[in-house]
Order: C-alpha cells, then sequence, then structure tokens
C-alpha cells in the first residue's frame, strides 16, 4: 500500500496544471485554485479527491536530504491513507486527500557546525525569551520570497511572495522542517487565520479567527486561509499526524465554521458536560501522567479525576475519540488497553434508537493495523481515527437528520 501512495508526493512544479485538473470532482482545477475560493463551498459535495499542493521548507542543518525527502513522503502516505472513509475494512476506499509537493525548499547552512541543529535565519522574535517565539510574518516577506524561489511571472527579477503564491492557488499549506532537540526555537505544532463561515457555508466577511493548534496574535491576514505545520525531524510521521490532529480539532472547534463544530465536538468527545453530566466538556481537561479512568464493563466508565469519591458513568457509550483518547483510554495517549467499551465510532450517527450509530465493543485492535504505516507517538490510532471522520460517500446523518458533508474539504476553507 505505501509505494502507491508515495506516488502522491512526486515532485510537481508550481503552477503547472495535470491533465484531468478541469474535472469539477478534483480541486484543485482550472476553475478554482486556491485556498477559500467560493467554488469550493458551491461544489463541496461533488468533490472525490483534493491534491493539495505542499511547500516544504527545511531549516534542520544536518539531517541528509534523502531522510527529509522520506520523513515528508511518509507523512504524506500516512495523510492519504487516513483520508479513506473506513479504508480500514474496505481495501477499495480512495485516498480523498492526495498532496502534491509542489517544492521542498533547503534552507540549511553550509558547513553549520554540529552544535548549530537549524539554520541561524530561521525566522525568531526579537526580545522573546519565554513562550513561542517563531515571527510567522518573516515567511510572508519579499526577502524571504527570494528564498522560496519562485520566480514572478510577470515582473523578471522579483520572486512571489508567499500570500502571492497562496492567493495564485500554487500553495496549499506549508510543511516546516527543524531539529526539535534545539530549544532555541519553540513553534506551535500548526497555526493557521481561517475566515468566518456562516450557517450556509459562505464567507462572512471581517477579522479572521485563529484556527490552529495555538496561534500567533502577531501574524497578519493575507486574506486567505493557509496551514503552516512545524515538523520535529527527529521524529516519525505518527508524531506530525499528531499535530494535524490537533490542528483538525481545532479548526473545526474554533467556531469558523458553525455547523462542522456541531458535529465534531459530538464525535471527539467534547460535549462531555451536556452529554454524560460531567464537570468538563472533554477529557484533555483530566491530567496527564497517571491512569484516570477504568472500564469495569464495557458500558461503565468509573473515573477518579479529583480526591474523594469517584465518577461512575453508567450505560456509557463512546462515540469517536479525540486526537489523545482512543475510546477505551485510560489515560492521555493510552494506546495499549485491550478491554473493551462500547463505541458508536465505526458506525457514528449511521441510525441506532438515538440516530447515533449502533453501539458494538470496541478493543483498539482495528487500529493496530498502522503500526508500520505510522508508528510513533498517537500515530497508528491517529490514521484509524481520521478514516472514521465522515468522509467521502459516508453514510452518516448530521445532528438535523441531513446526509453528513464529507469533512475534508474544509480544510481548504
Amino acid at each position: 500500500m505505501i509505494p502507491a501512495l508515495l506516488a502522491a508526493c512526486l515532485l510537481r512544479p508550481a503552477g503547472v496544471l495535470q491533465a484531468g485538473d478541469d474535472s469539477p470532482s478534483v480541486w484543485p482545477n482550472s476553475v478554482s485554485r486556491a485556498n477559500g475560493d467560493p467554488w469550493l463551498m458551491e461544489n463541496h459535495t461533488r468533490i472525490r479527491r483534493m491534491e493539495p499542493r505542499l511547500l516544504v521548507l527545511n531549516f534542520d542543518n544536518h539531517a541528509p536530504r534523502a531522510r527529509l525527502e522520506a520523513l515528508v513522503s511518509n507523512i504524506v502516505a500516512g495523510v492519504a491513507e487516513s483520508s479513506r472513509w473506513h479504508g480500514y475494512k474496505d481495501a477499495a476506499a480512495p485516498a480523498f486527500l492526495r498532496y502534491r509537493v509542489a517544492r521542498l525548499v533547503d534552507l540549511r547552512e553550509a558547513d553549520a557546525p554540529k552544535d548549530r541543529l537549524n539554520a541561524m535565519s530561521f525566522p525568531l522574535k526579537a526580545g522573546v525569551t519565554e513562550g513561542f517565539n517563531v515571527d510567522h510574518n518573516v515567511f510572508f516577506s519579499d526577502a524571504f520570497a527570494a528564498r522560496i524561489g519562485i520566480a514572478d511571472p510577470e515582473r523578471p527579477g522579483r520572486f512571489l511572495r508567499l500570500d502571492e503564491l497562496v492567493e495564485r492557488g500554487e500553495v496549499h499549506e506549508v510543511w516546516i522542517l527543524s531539529n526539535g532537540d534545539d530549544r532555541n526555537i519553540r513553534a506551535f505544532e500548526c497555526i493557521e487565520l481561517m475566515p468566518r463561515y456562516g450557517e450556509d457555508f459562505h464567507r462572512i466577511e471581517g477579522a479572521p479567527v485563529q484556527a490552529g493548534n495555538g496561534g500567533d496574535p502577531d501574524q497578519k491576514w493575507t486574506g486567505r486561509s493557509l496551514r503552516l505545520g512545524f515538523v520535529n525531524t527527529t521524529r516519525g510521521p505518527g508524531c506530525f499526524l499528531e499535530s494535524l490532529g490537533h490542528s483538525f480539532e481545532e479548526m473545526a472547534r474554533c467556531g469558523a465554521i458553525p455547523w462542522l463544530k456541531r458535529e465534531f465536538e459530538a464525535f471527539a468527545g467534547f460535549d462531555l458536560k451536556a452529554r454524560w453530566g460531567t464537570p468538563f466538556q472533554s477529557f484533555y481537561s483530566l491530567r496527564y501522567g497517571e491512569r484516570i479512568i477504568e472500564y469495569p464493563k464495557p458500558d461503565l466508565a468509573v473515573l477518579r479525576p479529583w480526591k474523594g469519591d469517584p465518577l461512575v458513568l453508567s450505560n456509557y457509550v463512546v462515540a469517536g475519540g479525540n486526537a489523545h483518547w482512543p475510546p477505551n483510554a485510560r489515560q492521555h495517549y493510552d494506546l495499549a488497553n485491550t478491554n473493551p467499551v462500547l463505541s458508536t465510532i465505526e458506525g457514528w450517527r449511521e441510525g441506532g434508537p438515538k440516530g447515533d450509530g449502533i453501539p458494538a465493543e470496541w478493543n483498539g485492535d482495528a487500529f493496530r493495523v498502522y503500526d508500520r504505516l505510522a508508528p510513533d507517538c498517537m500515530g497508528p490510532w491517529l490514521v484509524y481515527w481520521r478514516q472514521n471522520f465522515p468522509g467521502l460517500d459516508n453514510r452518516a446523518r448530521d445532528s438535523e437528520g441531513r446526509p453528513m458533508r464529507n469533512w475534508w474539504p474544509f480544510l481548504f476553507y
């Protein structure tokens, strides 16, 4: 499976549309090329494949180019596999997201000493000694445009800035490679500014929304959404899939798309207070580093999140879980529990007495097939988890009983 998916990562010259790009079932195409185009909202349900163009910026001074290309390829393969709706049980399910690497820009320093892990040119905010310190605006500057190196076809001798590349549909997402052992660089996992949309999925003019896993209040709004993800080159593909998992969580929950916020929070367990009467909205509120939940029976959860009496959830049924919490997790990042719980993850919103799906016992065996594809961090779970997002040709119904939209196009609204 992996070799075929790696073909999706072949370098593709920026600005070149391939045969078949005129099809309204594939995005980008000759009619719509850029993030946030009205065409995306108007044709959301017609899209059957997305081929976003990826700009990769490498600042790691020492990782061999071949290893970096392999890392990017493996992440692309993981993203593609994770966009196959119910792909763990349907070998014919197509990959909806097939990222194309438009350009990999190598910004490393020649002959850098071994203790200089990343290039000195990595953009940092002057004088910031605590907290996140990346100066994201530099990536959109004229000076940095020359480093990206994509010539302006209308003005010889000039290079296109990142915001111009996004506007022209040459770039849809940016991955920034850096050695995570360098403590001088403190980056958010993914950042994104996103327009607001109404209940009718049409854009509302006005200030954008911070839609990433964290955000830079100083970042300038360029008019189109753009996700910038920071890839730790000392880790494998599963760890960046975790970053993308958190990015999707925050994009879905930031309120930019009200419909998606309602549906995703129900799927991912961000509605526990309303559904189960807990004093918190999600298990993300529970402390790290120790086992907090036990499942004596598949339909019973016992929580000990504080001193005193435990919190008992009877007739307990989990929906889809979230990036840190598989349905039967006992603590953050728990991939080891084999005790079953009742869950609707594989048939969420597909019938059942309340329309939420028919509960079935779930013990984590289903995601083990991805142990090799995305072996680190929460990778195996995240591939499987994302395959259960309502994707292409899903059979789910939304909270109003209407056919559920494919969630993946929202990434590029």
